[in-house]
């Protein structure tokens, strides 16, 4: 299997001094001197979790009130491993240990609002708002809601919360009213932070009635806490649940006193997508998160005191929360909230240059749509603090690598990763010491036994399977709330192969060590048996200038399953013969005869899930005469009525 063209070595330089160099050199003292390079490294850390992960704890620093009493105490099924029992310590103190004057966080929307908080601003104003969450009856286990942006006061406000040892759970403004109900009912909040307005691409959104349904419909809330209006001044939502002004919470000149939690005891809330029914209620732990979160930021990202991280998310996202955990590095974070391509396209470019960016996170499709957009930010903007640009939420083609390197700067460490809400981190992911090839996924992260299986449960390389890990790591779920038999959680990612987690990604192993990654494996399509990933589809269609982006989805037909891809087009473009034929011919030419779709149908959007990924299951159940489990779980459902529409008028 030949393997793909290297487009950026990192220098020797730059390699010696890496936090992963530094480690792998303390490693190969301490334990195996055969660990010489990564490669060596990870494989070290899959055989030998336990010392692994302790040394890991060691290096980036974690702070602790009590020590472990074990490593890892081992079951006989991998879900109920039981990562450092006795180990109490406290999330929010570790992202708190900085108490200085440089810059902790920087907010900056797409209206022109701005804001900054010092390390030494930043402990006060959480140590203000935990002495009221405290006051108001706020215990450890309590869940506390956010429906907020991504501002300041969010921050700040889940500190606050996970410094009590309070659980913390949080959704968009964007999500509906049914979306946020659907959350947060099952999880029972007592206090919510909220927005009362946010603003979109130049639109202001306001929220009064929205609060006012939450209030009258979520009984467990015994306070609503409004953040400061930014934009136009809205009403007071009229709700028999206690208001409070953030401003008007008296500051306290007492410290904060961190509560002393578990290593398991829960910390965060994430959520399914829900497209299924009811979301679920993914529980994640204070120290296998903090972990984890240390592990990929100070090992594998390279980040430190000096560095400026961005990522662009909601508080919808999980990278929000990873994101935020980079304060536990002493990082400045750059919070941005609005659209990505207001007031223009080069608004993340802007914010680069205006704010230091070191290490820049955005969308595959976000690099996508730029490049659509013909930006050559490296000819615009001066991008000289820029080192490191991230990509997640769907596979980074090639394409996107080339862009990237052209028109962005070819000294930049890409790292394409990949995980999800469902571990709150990375499977795959970059290193600083290894080189970045085409469309790659550098390699598989430290302490993480990662494998491509096929269909009889083989490890197998160079071939499409299912993405797993064979081993337990601290990051796992603690459990899904509401689940006391732990069934929702068994069968989520153990039902697949035994014992053997099953993250639902369709991918491969290349022959470098790399990863690709071909699409989720609930939507896969299989025409005459033959199993392809959606992924490898848009990517040849997505090069077209016409095609802005697309859905493909598998009919059941005749026996079968034929390929049904649906398109969004620019403006102004129309799907005649002449372009449908070279959607085709570029798919053929780039994928195979295999790939090329039955039908190709023009559509004016693409559903999408509250947390903007493509809703590709609920299109194939449209088209097939299947209800849709959750259209509350969709940020657009009203565009499904044009696929039902589309495919009913198929004479064929």
């Amino acid at each position: 299997m030949a393997q793909n063209p290297i487009l950026y070595t990192p220098d020797e330089e730059s390699r010696m001094n890496s936090h992963m160099q530094a480690f792998l050199d303390q490693i190969q003292k301490r334990y195996d001197p055969s660990v010489t390079d990564y490669p060596a490294l990870h494989q070290w850390s899959v055989r030998h979790r336990s010392d692994f992960w302790r040394e890991c704890l060691e290096f980036t620093d974690i702070r602790y009130h009590q020590e472990a009493t074990r490593t890892l105490v081992s079951a006989e099924t991998m879900w109920q491993d039981r990562w450092f029992p006795g180990c109490r310590l406290n999330y929010a103190e570790n992202l708190l240990r900085h108490r200085d004057d440089r810059n902790a966080l920087i907010f900056h929307d797409e209206s022109g609002e701005r804001g900054r908080l010092s390390h030494a601003m930043l402990y006060a104003e959480v140590a203000r708002i935990a002495a009221w969450l405290k006051a108001q009856g706020i215990r450890p286990g309590d869940r506390v809601a956010a429906f907020a942006a991504n501002r300041i006061e969010t921050v700040v406000a889940m500190l606050a919360c996970t410094a009590l040892g309070a659980v913390w759970s949080s959704c968009s403004p964007d999500f509906g009213l049914n979306g946020v109900l659907d959350r947060f009912r099952q999880i029972e909040p007592r206090v919510l932070f909220s927005v009362s307005s946010h603003c979109y691409a130049g639109k202001t959104h306001r929220h009064e009635q929205k609060l006012q349904a939450l209030a009258a419909q979520l009984p467990s809330l015994k306070h609503i806490v409004l953040f400061p209006e930014l934009y136009e001044k809205a009403s007071q939502p009229e709700v028999s649940t206690r208001l409070q002004q953030w401003d008007d919470i008296p500051a306290t000149d007492t410290g904060i006193d961190f509560h002393s939690a578990d290593f398991n005891d829960p910390l965060f809330i994430l959520y399914s997508s829900g497209t299924t029914g009811a979301p679920k209620c993914i529980v994640h732990g204070h120290g296998g998160t903090l972990l984890q979160h240390r592990k990929e930021h100070m090992l594998h990202v390279n980040l430190d005191r000096e560095d400026v991280l961005f990522y662009f998310t909601t508080c919808g996202w999980m990278m929000w929360n990873w994101l935020v955990s980079g304060l536990a590095s002493g990082a400045t974070l750059v919070l941005y909230d609005g659209s990505p391509f207001h007031p223009h396209e080069s608004r993340v470019f802007d914010l680069i240059d205006e704010t230091g960016i070191t290490v820049c996170g955005v969308s595959a499709k976000f690099i996508s749509a730029t490049e659509k957009a013909a930006l050559r930010p490296v000819q615009t903007h001066r991008l000289d603090s820029l080192r490191t640009l991230l990509s997640t939420g769907s596979p980074l083609p090639p394409e996107g690598f080339d862009h990237v390197y052209r028109d962005f700067g070819h000294n930049l460490a890409l790292q394409s990763i990949s995980g999800g809400t469902d571990i709150i981190s990375c499977f795959v992911l970059g290193c600083p010491l290894l080189p970045v090839r085409r469309g790659e996924i550098q390699c598989a992260g430290l302490g993480m036994d990662v494998a491509v299986f096929d269909e009889t449960g083989n490890a197998v390389s160079g071939h499409k399977g299912e993405l797993v890990c064979r081993e337990s790591f601290p990051s796992m779920p603690v459990g899904f709330w509401n689940d006391p038999d732990n069934r929702k959680y068994i069968k989520a990612y153990f039902s697949g192969f035994p014992g053997v987690w099953t993250h639902g990604d369709y991918a491969e192993q290349t022959a470098s060590g790399g990863f690709l990654i071909h699409g989720r494996s609930d939507t896969v399509l299989n025409p005459g048996g033959v199993r392809i990933g959606t992924a490898e589809i848009y990517r040849q269609a997505e090069q077209l200038p016409e095609v802005l982006e697309c859905i493909a989805v598998g009919q059941d037909w005749q026996d079968d399953v034929r390929v049904l891809l649906f398109v969004r087009l620019a403006k102004k473009e129309q799907l005649d013969a002449e372009l449908e034929t070279r959607i085709r011919q570029v798919i053929r030419d780039g994928a195979s005869p295999r790939h090329v779709p039955a039908r190709i149908l023009a559509v004016n959007d693409i559903p999408r899930t509250l947390s903007g990924k493509i809703a590709e299951v609920a299109v194939r159940n449209i088209i097939n005469g299947e209800e849709v489990g959750n259209r509350d779980a969709l940020a657009n459902p009203e565009v499904l009525d044009e696929y039902r529409s589309l495919v009913s008028g198929l004479s064929q």
